[in-house]
């Protein structure tokens, strides 16, 4: 490794874990099936595996926060381009949300998998950081939020081109697509309102 190789290691992706194990339930009266992450089949056909899945559940808790967040905005911020596009991340989360736990209820599978920890995805923020937002107010506030939303949609960014690279349903993969797409559109916006 060279010195200008020295930067911190890389995190590990979601790409970069092994086969997970996934339980498949059977129909009434059917034993469930359990399988690793490789490929399976969802009832309409499509395939998908354990990067998918796991992609999925993150997000869901993911968007969670991100509205989270900007539910603070309205009574805070003190720029108005802000509270405009923290009420966009608010309105468009979402439908996202309802798409991917819809994706998991077609295939039988649970919204969260316990044995995640959460606060280890790529740009999720500490109770602490959401304690200190929620504190803030005017430009301290649009200072903060900008910070962490842009943080928060580098993970999204990231956990999206892990499912883009690595899973097997072309669908989500699309839905993956659009969300880094608009992601790095408000990344952008938000470097837009703290800069002027």
């Amino acid at each position: 490794m060279g010195s200008d190789e020295s930067a911190a290691a890389p995190r590990p992706s979601v790409s970069a874990t092994p086969p997970q194990r996934v339980v498949l339930p059977g129909g009434p009266g059917d034993e469930a099936v359990v399988t690793d992450s490789s490929q399976v089949k969802a009832p309409d056909g499509s395939t998908y595996n354990g990067i998918d899945t796991a992609f999925v559940q993150m997000m869901i808790v993911h968007h969670e926060q991100a509205i989270a967040m900007a539910n603070l905005a309205p009574g805070r911020a003190a720029n108005t381009r802000l509270k405009g596009l923290a009420d966009r991340i608010a309105a468009a989360q979402p439908f996202e949300i309802n798409f991917l736990k819809a994706w998991l209820k077609d295939r039988g599978l649970p919204e969260n998998d316990p044995g995640h920890d959460h606060s280890t995805m790529p740009g999720m923020q500490s109770e602490a950081d959401m304690g200190a937002l929620a504190a803030a107010k005017g430009a301290a506030f649009d200072t903060r939020f900008a910070t962490m939303m842009t943080a928060h949609h580098t993970g999204a960014l990231q956990m999206a081109g892990d499912v883009i690279k690595g899973g097997e349903d072309e669908k989500l993969r699309e839905v993956a697509n659009e969300m880094a797409v608009e992601q790095g559109s408000e990344i952008r916006r938000l470097a837009q309102v703290t800069a002027g």
